[in-house]
């Protein structure tokens, strides 16, 4: 039986500290300052709260622990040892090497317990918000009197960098108003920055500003006090509204003359300064990577308590299952990831039609059919829900007084919005999506990075997808935008040529559980083409299809375009058939799709042998190259749009059926008329 004495408890915490420290030191790279002065803070949240299980870390019901501040992911690592996670002691030496689970920021899906991939600050933070929204929602849906069945926190280690970063302040903003009261952070105050004292920057009041956000805030706790950080968490559980633990800690806490300094902040200690600091802490000089047998057997209790906690769960579970079967049923299907038989049957079917519909507005008309067989379909804008056609007409909006609601307004706050989308994905038991212009992906672009980052099938919707969005100028017409995104390893982004694609855009999305998907829509009306002409949008799925092959089985010439553009495309190729030329028309809407094909499949749509190409699109052409070859030609847009009527920009930017026969008729090498 051990004692737990405040000796034991010191020694348990130095054991945190040093096994961080002789991690960062063993890979001569690393952040030691975090884990030596926040230890106290991670011991208590993980040693007198936490509600987890190491040997089962994706328990639906266990609290998320997040480590905003990524770059003191040896904490973290070094608490998933010794509570009993799959990592290994060896992979805590590793940290930092080639092929190791201990990478230099914590990464989901990579190392287990890892509930989001942190570093860039802030992130973290927000992705909080996003799991203390998803738990919300699923409790008030789900969870019956005497049957809890959805009931955990969110805590999290925030830093000083993680309160300046913008996305922090949005999501803040967001969670006060919510009143979040299952969020919990704990502000690792040790004023100190890598250009040196925070009094060089960030000397406004943090306490006020929280609270002005409707945050819980408890001030000037000792963090190094074991007594006064319980005290304070156990205070912060009872509230309704998110709380702020202000923690005044120590940088670098023990290193002789580095402690509460920047010097701790982003470099290996040293070997002498981290012998001083065991000498300091009275901890053994040797060996590295020390663990007392009796601190190992005390962490390792989180094993048993993890396992009682999950039995006593689904005891509860079994019971809510007699006496609510069709919940049950309903709770166990979202949480397994699994969706309803036949929920991608039956969606909207739209009529050909030469005048069309704005694929923003088919979009819409798809997100709500499906809101109707996936109930865990929620999301919402960034303060556009006309423009960007994404409320779902069959619910409500969520708000601290019906977090029932299906629908977040989310504000103007677009790299919040992703970074809380983020987080509702990897909670689980939801499927989120959320959307705002294309050009404001920029203002997201790092959380919709984390995404693909992270693997995880998070749904962002942008609308007003090129300069078809008219009058509103180049400061809101997207011509970068797509390349921006394609650009991004692992995020699958699609532009629909029409209203029918839009629908298999939609299923691709959902169905892909493993990659992010971003949808670029249209603003303006573009055509629904007649499929008993062309070819079924199922070919949406392969990223790229033959829509037809015109004036015969042998193409002279290709003409691809994506979105909006398709529809020049066709124009121009039945009056190139009507030439007598032959004429294939590919549907190119998306990249990441297409290249996941086999090489067959790709050679069947675009045959090397054909070489004249011309692909089409309102952007700039970075990235078409590879398609259209060297003899190959792209009609696009190299310079910033500007504001008038959409169909005379289209027109002075040569994105008209003109143009695009004038250049096919080039790469024939025949004269135009």
């Amino acid at each position: 039986m051990i004692k737990i004495t405040p000796e034991f408890e010191e020694k348990a915490i130095n054991t945190i500290r040093f096994l961080s420290a002789d991690g960062v030191q063993r890979a001569n790279s690393g952040h030691p300052g975090l884990p030596m002065g926040a230890a106290v803070l991670a011991y208590v949240i993980w040693t007198r709260f936490l509600k987890h299980h190491p040997a089962n870390p994706t328990w639906p019901d266990r609290d998320r622990f997040i480590l905003s501040g990524g770059h003191g992911s040896m904490l973290l690592y070094s608490l998933l040892h010794l509570t009993g996670y799959d990592l290994s002691l060896d992979e805590l030496k590793n940290f930092r090497q080639w092929g190791s689970r201990t990478p230099g920021h914590p990464e989901y899906g990579l190392t287990p317990g890892v509930e989001t991939t942190t570093g860039p600050l802030g992130q973290g933070f927000a992705n909080g918000v996003g799991m203390a929204i998803a738990e919300a929602h699923l409790a008030a849906e789900f969870n019956r009197p005497g049957f809890e069945v959805i009931n955990h926190f969110v805590y999290a280690i925030v830093t000083d960098g993680d309160l300046m970063e913008g996305v922090a302040s949005e999501a803040a903003s967001l969670a006060g108003h919510l009143r979040l009261g299952k969020l919990i952070y704990l502000y690792d105050d040790n004023r100190i920055s890598i250009d040196g004292s925070t009094d060089l920057t960030f000397t406004e009041d943090r306490a006020r500003r929280f609270e002005a956000y409707g945050w819980h805030v408890i001030r000037n706790v000792n963090g190094l006090s074991i007594r006064e950080v319980e005290a304070a968490i156990r205070k912060a559980r009872k509230e309704p509204r998110p709380s702020l633990i202000i923690c005044r800690t120590h940088i670098g806490y023990g290193l002789p003359t580095r402690q509460d300094t920047a010097k701790a902040h982003g470099e290996p200690p040293g070997e002498e300064e981290l012998r001083g600091a065991k000498q300091k802490l009275g901890w053994p000089l040797e060996p590295d990577f020390y663990i007392p047998e009796d601190v190992l057997q005390f962490f390792r209790l989180a094993l048993k308590t993890g396992q009682r906690a999950e039995r006593k769960w689904q005891r509860l579970l079994k019971a809510y299952q007699q006496a609510y079967p069709d919940l049950d049923a309903e709770l166990k299907r979202r949480l397994a990831g699994e969706l309803p038989e036949g929920w991608d049957q039956n969606l909207p079917e739209f009529a050909a039609d030469p005048k069309g519909i704005a694929t923003r507005a088919a979009s819409g008309k798809v997100l709500n059919a499906l809101a109707e067989r996936l109930p865990e379909l929620i999301g919402g804008s960034a303060d556009l829900t006309p423009s960007n056609n994404t409320w779902i007409n069959s619910s409500s909006a969520f708000q601290a007084n019906n977090p029932l609601g299906r629908y977040i307004h989310f504000g103007v706050r677009e790299h919040g919005m992703g970074a809380i989308v983020n987080g509702m994905t990897l909670h689980g038991g939801v499927i989120p999506y959320c959307g705002t212009f294309l050009v404001f992906s920029d203002y997201m672009r790092p959380a919709v990075r984390l995404s693909a980052l992270s693997h995880i099938p998070a749904i962002w919707v942008y609308t007003h997808d090129s300069i078809g969005l008219g009058e509103d100028g180049p400061t809101h017409q997207p011509v970068e935008h797509l390349a921006a995104l394609r650009a991004i390893p692992n995020l699958v982004v699609i532009r629909p040529a029409d209203a029918n694609e839009v629908r298999e855009a939609w299923i691709a999305a959902i169905r892909n559980r493993h990659q992010p998907t971003a949808f670029a829509l249209t603003r303006q009306a573009v055509p629904v083409f007649d499929r008993s002409t062309f070819a079924s949008t199922s070919g949406l799925h392969r990223g790229a299809y033959v829509m037809a092959d015109l004036g015969g089985a042998k193409p002279q010439i290709i003409l691809m375009a994506s979105g909006s553009e398709v529809a020049l495309i066709v124009e121009a190729g039945y009056s190139l058939a009507a030439e007598g030329y032959n004429v294939r028309l590919v549907s190119f809407p998306s990249w990441e799709l297409f290249e996941q094909q086999d090489q067959n499949y790709r050679d069947e749509v675009l045959p090397p042998s054909i070489k004249r190409r011309l692909a089409v699109e309102a952007g700039v052409a970075q990235g078409w190259h590879r398609y259209v070859g060297d003899q190959g030609r792209i009609i696009s847009i190299e310079r910033f749009g500007a504001s008038a009527p959409y169909k005379r920009i289209y027109e002075e930017f040569g994105l008209t059926t003109a143009n695009v026969l004038k250049e096919a008729r080039n790469l024939l090498g025949i004269s135009n008329p």
